[in-house]
């Protein structure tokens, strides 16, 4: 019988208990309608917390009547707080939306120091630019949208084939390194033929770094880098990006993100680019812009593991058919000497991928493999090659009292052949061998993060890498950060930088144009030194006005610099390591202002002085401004929302202070200096919530192009035509007159002694006004 009590006793107890257990409040976090994970979930006043899951979802229990303010943040989102009343014993839903943040200082950055940490903390200055801001002027490439960013111009090279590379702080493209999730895969031949086939949609957000970081990176991370971190996969969601404009361009971005059981996730991203319109709008009778055909297939799979740890794997194929020349060329002239075109069929595809070992220590391993096939012809000179680059990395992430250590050991390998001089060999019996290059590249790097005091830490790291033609490369680095304030911030870096030159995947002009490439010695690897000096103020404003500015100043020494000697000899391009030194030095600015009535502001401008001293005859040294670098240059983008009508206005432009250009020779009639040029853009976009937007506007509002910049020929044939191809009516000089000693004879019909050049005069676009309209769904 006393069984029989305690049985009925402990029932009562029980219902009981569960009677006075509470409300339950739980919810989900969205972001852009898909549920967000590790987001910060508090109740206000109490100890009650915890973090939002896999699909975003939270839940509290046990709460008793009363009012109750939730908050939520996350690092790079705007925090909220919601109050919501509970009354009685049941669940009540309560479901957030968070939207980024505009200035990007709270962002999450892992460029710097391989190591995942606010932009706040880290020691070395990172510029973060997330998906929104490309979103202001959008464009069908990465290469294209990084117009907007200051102190970066991606600089068009060929006027006919429109291939091109970035330029950060006045120095030319092969001193940029273009990573892919902090993986070295954009390089070598993919730097002047594979920038243009990253689409925008992949991107979740850019960092770009300033000055060397080859401690860090290796080779070609001299003059700044820039790390394309891709979307993450989330919830099932299927979103499409279609623009197209008036002059007949069309992209199209489809995107599937989904998850596969329990296990993984997957996202999936297919672009589409066609432009087949032969335009020719300064009746030079070349193309004034490439037809293009395009496709780029991406999936990027994250798989859920014990403990979280991290394991992905993503894939892209990319494959591109462009053409420009003559506007009468078909691919039946493909080769030949009839009439000129430049075609090229670019085969790339790549693999890359992050796991996390199973051990108790921090401990990843990253790898990544590219295969890259370019079958180029430029007139009747063929450009054949081939380029794969493997790449393995293991890092020991480990914090010892103060210090933060990073470790590793990098593994790289390229094959590179063409069939071009670059990988040929004279034997001694005088036959010429193909001898495909292949360089071996092993590595180690140390990195300490040391926090002196509660706002003082120190970055020390070193670099080690043996390259099997060049042998030892040493790299070490320094970075300092004084936290003044919470709204103050100063660092300090220096480091060394080296980089190893292959003329034929990183120059466009060394395989096409009309001159003759001449390299006079063996090429040593260029060296340089870095010190940049970086000031953060951040301001709240009243009405929740926030104003932030950033400032850097850098100089950065050269030694066995390597130049295109463009001024010795009008027929050629010399290529040797400077007999001297080169120097770029600048300030920059940048401004992010954002006001609580819609209007948000970001711009920027940067001043440099680039120049290199090499030793003459006499041998005194004599300072020279290289080709294609502007002293000065701005950015904006200025953007306003209405609320009452759901509509956003984004106003973006850059403008350039001028360049130094390569003329033919001394009696070339046009400027040796490009003028200040300017692209500017509006955009109306409306939408419906996180769902469905509308958007259009005007490209290069001011209907600017080089050609208008040209002066027209007053004398010989082609009298009257303003291009900026050089004797666009004769590309296969059957009407230039050569002398003995290899160079151009004045006559009636070629009276200043030019040849036909497609690549000198490039510097800009020749792509004038344009509409564009386009329409973002997600489901």
């Amino acid at each position: 019988m006393k069984r029989v009590y305690l049985f009925f006793f402990f029932l009562l107890i029980g219902k009981f208990t569960m009677a006075q257990s509470g409300a339950t409040i739980e919810g989900t976090i969205f972001y852009q309608g898909s549920p967000l994970e590790g987001v910060t979930v508090k109740i206000d006043d109490t100890k009650i917390g915890g973090v939002s899951d896999s699909i975003g979802r939270y839940y509290f229990t046990g709460l008793q009547a009363g009012t109750y303010r939730l908050s939520v943040s996350r690092l790079g989102f705007v925090s909220q707080t919601k109050a919501i009343q509970v009354t009685d014993q049941k669940t009540i839903r309560l479901d957030f939306s968070l939207e980024e943040k505009e200035d990007g200082l709270e962002e999450v950055v892992v460029t710097g120091t391989m190591k995942e940490v606010n932009r706040l903390e880290t020691p070395v200055p990172v510029e973060v630019y997330n998906h929104h801001f490309f979103k202001r002027n959008p464009t069908a490439t990465l290469f294209d949208a990084l117009q907007m960013v200051n102190g970066v111009r991606p600089q068009i090279n060929c006027n006919v084939c429109n291939t091109g590379d970035i330029h950060i702080n006045g120095l030319e493209g092969p001193y940029t390194m273009v990573l892919i999730d902090g993986m070295p895969i954009v390089s070598g031949l993919s730097t002047v033929y594979g920038l243009s086939g990253i689409p925008s949609a992949l991107i979740e957000r850019v960092e770009v770094v300033k000055g060397p970081a080859s401690s860090l990176y290796g080779s070609e991370a001299v003059g700044g880098l820039i790390n394309i971190i891709t979307k993450k996969s989330q919830s099932a969601k299927l979103s499409a990006d279609v623009f197209g404009t008036t002059w007949g361009e069309y992209n199209a971005d489809l995107g599937l993100s989904q998850a596969i059981g329990k296990k993984a996730n997957v996202l999936t991203g297919l672009n589409y680019f066609n432009f087949a319109n032969k335009i020719d709008h300064n009746h030079d009778g070349f193309t004034d812009m490439t037809l293009q055909n395009r496709v780029s297939v991406f999936q990027k799979w994250n798989f859920n593991r014990k403990e979280n740890r991290l394991f992905s794997v993503a894939g892209r194929y990319l494959y591109e058919d462009r053409w420009g020349g003559q506007t009468t060329w078909n691919k039946s002239y493909r080769g030949s000497d009839e009439i000129y075109g430049e075609s090229i069929y670019t085969k790339r595809w790549e693999v890359l991928g992050n796991y996390q070992l199973p051990v108790s220590e921090k401990m990843f391993f990253m790898f990544s493999y590219n295969d890259h096939d370019q079958n180029s012809v430029y007139g009747d000179e063929w450009y054949l090659a081939k380029q794969r680059i493997a790449f393995g990395q293991l890092t020991w992430d480990k914090q010892i009292g103060k210090h933060d250590l990073l470790a590793g050991a990098a593994l790289r390998y390229t094959y590179y052949d063409d069939n071009t001089t670059a990988t040929t060999v004279t034997e001694r019996s005088g036959e010429i061998v193909n001898h495909p290059s292949k360089i071996t590249m092993p590595g180690i790097f140390l990195q300490d993060e040391i926090k002196l005091a509660s706002k003082h830490s120190l970055l020390l790291g070193m670099r080690y890498d043996y390259n099997s033609e060049h042998g030892n490369i040493f790299t070490p680095r320094m970075a300092y950060k004084w936290s003044i304030s919470d709204h103050d911030i100063l660092r300090l870096n220096a480091g060394t930088g080296f980089r190893v030159v292959n003329l034929f995947t990183e120059d466009h002009a060394a395989t096409t144009g009309a001159r003759e490439v001449e390299i006079e010695e063996n090429l040593k690897p260029e060296r340089s030194i870095n010190v940049n000096l970086n000031y953060i103020k951040k301001l709240e404003l009243a009405d929740g006005n926030l104003l932030n500015f950033e400032s850097s100043a850098w100089y950065t020494y050269f030694s066995n610099r390597i130049l295109p000697n463009y001024d010795e000899d009008p027929q050629k391009i010399i290529y040797r390591n400077l007999a001297g030194h080169g120097v770029t030095r600048g300030i920059s600015l940048n401004a992010d202002l954002a006001m609580y009535n819609g209007l948000k502001l970001t711009a920027g401008g940067t001043w440099m002085n680039v120049f290199n001293k090499e030793r003459n005859d006499e041998g005194q040294l004599e300072k020279f401004r290289p080709i294609l670098t502007e002293n000065w240059m701005a950015t904006w983008a200025l953007s306003y929302h209405i609320n009452a009508l759901n509509l956003g206005i984004d106003y973006t432009g850059n403008v350039y202070g001028p360049m130094r250009l390569a003329l033919l020779s001394e009696l070339d009639p046009r400027p040796e200096y490009s003028p200040v040029w300017s692209i500017q853009n509006i955009q109306f976009t409306w939408s419906n919530g996180s769902k469905l937007e509308i958007y259009g506007g005007v490209k290069n509002l001011l209907n600017w192009t080089i050609s208008k910049s040209v002066p027209a020929f007053e004398e010989g044939d082609g009298a009257g035509i303003k291009s900026p191809i050089a004797r666009a009516f004769d590309p296969f000089n059957s009407s230039v007159t050569y002398g003995d000693d290899g160079q151009i004879i004045p006559t009636p019909d070629n009276p200043y002694a030019l040849q036909f050049d497609p690549d000198g005069y490039s510097y800009g676009p020749n792509q004038g006004i344009r509409g564009f309209l386009g329409i973002r769904v997600r489901i």
